[in-house]
């Protein structure tokens, strides 16, 4: 039997301020980069540029929706339409 060790690095997002955002976490595996807020994920950015945001909790409060819209760089109109057009994914992340 092969144990598979999967690594994955938990930082915490900085605000505009510089400082570390607490409950606002991004974590880094060998696959790419998910988006947590408090407990649940939020999105999956995957290596290969594809990203998949959870179907429910994408959008799950004003404070999610700001730092979803820095991890990604953008604003909630462009996300939308990127939903809307297939170009993100929506899938259960939790």
């Amino acid at each position: 039997m092969t144990n598979t060790i999967h690594k994955v690095k938990v930082k915490n997002m900085i605000g505009n301020s510089g400082r570390e955002v607490v409950n606002q976490f991004i974590l880094t595996t060998d696959e790419g980069e998910y988006f947590q807020s408090y407990a649940s994920i939020i999105g999956f950015w995957s290596n290969d540029g594809k990203i998949t945001l959870d179907e429910n909790k994408w959008d799950y409060s004003t404070t999610t929706g700001k730092y979803r819209n820095k991890w990604l760089g953008e604003k909630k109109a462009d996300t939308l339409r990127k939903i809307k057009s297939n170009q993100y994914k929506l899938a259960d992340l939790n």
